[in-house]
């Protein structure tokens, strides 16, 4: 993952790895695709976090997607078609907080539009910034997809809310997410940085121990709950995981048409 700024190696710029202020900037780098995320990004991503995680001078991590049209798309359903994906396991997209252990608060910078994986990698960050000009999806039924990992969208709005996001697929303006709670805050697109910068600003200027026992204290008030919540979740999903329609909409999507959907 290449980088910017004060860190610079690898060969791939699929995500680029920038540390700035003690806040560790992770941007999936594939505008051209509405950053997508194909094998490449979910790779980068994790390696990414963990190094975020065992950075001494990395006190806050920052998730953004490059360009201003997309935070990120979700999966890249030309994979998915090539693939015959079924059922993904947990860890296909690294989730902060699920399948990759981030100790340190996670802030996802919301360029654009935020779609199924894209969603989830906003609903797993600890805190959302988000440009005026993005949107929210969990557009997994207008694919014939599943979005078990959307078991904790009820702790985080209000559960009619996330009941009229997952049926419906619609997209939610960044004005509606932050009604409803899923965005901290909404700012101009051009002030997105510098706003995202000033909250990190904050954080890190606080007693890390502190910051990242509250962030822990947050999660285990919802514990009993989520967990189970995951579990039952994947029961729930794995029959549309494995249905024809399922493999329909990321190869409508291929052939660019419109899905035939046989609810089977």
């Amino acid at each position: 993952m290449s980088a910017t700024g004060t860190e610079a190696d690898t060969d791939t710029e699929a995500v680029l790895y920038e540390v700035v202020d003690g806040a560790a900037w992770i941007t999936i780098n594939r505008p051209e695709a509405r950053n997508a995320l194909n094998l490449a990004v979910r790779t980068g991503l994790k390696e990414l976090l963990l190094r975020a995680e065992a950075d001494d001078a990395v006190q806050v991590v920052v998730l953004t997607g490059a360009g201003d049209k997309a935070f990120c798309a979700g999966g890249d359903l030309k994979e998915m078609a090539s693939t015959r994906l079924t059922i993904p396991p947990p860890d296909f997209v690294p989730q902060p907080g699920r399948t990759v252990e981030v100790t340190k608060p996670v802030i996802a910078a919301v360029n654009g539009g935020a779609f199924g994986g894209g969603f989830l990698l906003a609903q797993s960050a600890d805190l959302v910034v988000a440009a005026d000009t993005a949107t929210f999806a969990v557009s997994e039924a207008k694919v014939g997809r599943g979005s078990p990992w959307a078991a904790p969208l009820p702790w985080l709005v209000p559960p009619r809310a996330a009941m009229e996001i997952l049926l419906t697929g619609d997209r939610v303006d960044a004005r509606r997410a932050h009604e409803i709670g899923l965005v901290n805050r909404v700012v101009p697109a051009a002030e997105l940085r510098a706003a995202t910068s000033a909250l990190v600003a904050t954080i890190v200027a606080n007693a890390p121990l502190s910051v990242r026992a509250a962030k822990r204290m947050v999660y285990a008030v919802a514990e009993h709950g989520r967990t189970p919540a995951f579990e039952v979740a994947e029961e729930i999903w794995a029959p549309v995981y494995l249905s024809e329609d399922a493999q329909e909409g990321p190869r409508a999507f291929a052939e660019k048409r419109r899905p035939r959907w046989q609810g089977r």
